[in-house]
């Protein structure tokens, strides 16, 4: 399963500290990434487009580059900046706006060539059909919990393939690794590593692919001395 890796590349401040973010980019490279995501909505959107271009100059020729709003812009201005993005040849950008505002999210996806992708805070597989009913996103991207667990998510998926929306994922890889090789329309799996110090064996990466364990269930073993250290 192809994984992109969502480990950094935040917002570092009022301005974008370009050549940190091309110091992180070169660092999440690691584990042979075909792609990473970054975080958008500096103050002046003129950072957003210098930002996505400083990580660009970084990637190696087909590395693709996912940016994320986080819900923080009003439909007009998520068209203003998408358009300024909207050449610079970007996967997708993510919640561009208030993720529950279907109607605002159809403006976005309808003004801009670069996809939209929403989909973490759906809560239930009837909340992810209303947003597709509304047109709201070119891509969906359920996160394993608010979804309602494996079968939130199959029946996701099964919605996502009658509307043949390519589907990835959010967080949770450990175990949306296994979800998506029965997702018909599977698209990206979101990597973080934030489980990794209480895993006995953390999930894989090998060539920006997810390598799936062959133990029963989804593989996941405590770490339970770590689990004790980290415990408050």
């Amino acid at each position: 399963m192809t994984a992109y890796n969502s480990c950094g590349l935040g917002l570092t401040g009022q301005r974008a500290d370009l050549a940190a973010l091309v110091q992180e980019s070169n660092e999440l490279l690691a584990g042979g990434f075909t792609g990473m995501k970054l975080r958008l909505g500096y103050a002046d959107s003129n950072d957003d487009v210098a930002a996505v271009k400083a990580v660009q100059s970084a990637l190696p020729a087909g590395v693709r580059l996912m940016t994320d709003y986080n819900q923080g812009l009003d439909p007009s201005e998520a068209i203003r900046r998408g358009h300024a993005l909207d050449d610079l040849g970007l996967t997708w950008i993510e919640e561009p706006v208030r993720a529950d505002d279907h109607a605002g999210c159809a403006r976005v996806a309808a003004a801009l060539k670069t996809p939209v992708q929403i989909g973490e805070n759906y809560w239930g597989s009837r909340d992810m059909s209303r947003a597709i009913a509304a047109q709201a996103s070119d891509y969906v991207m359920p996160d394993l919990e608010r979804i309602g667990g494996v079968s939130g998510w199959l029946r996701a998926a099964a919605i996502a393939d009658a509307a043949a929306l390519p589907m990835s994922t959010h967080l949770f890889p450990e175990v949306s690794a296994h979800l998506m090789c029965v997702t018909p329309t599977a698209h990206w799996l979101e990597y973080v590593d934030w489980a990794n110090p209480i895993l006995k064996t953390p999930l894989e990466i090998v060539g920006g692919q997810a390598v799936l364990r062959n133990e029963p269930g989804s593989g996941i073993e405590w770490d339970e001395a770590q689990v004790k250290k980290y415990a408050y």
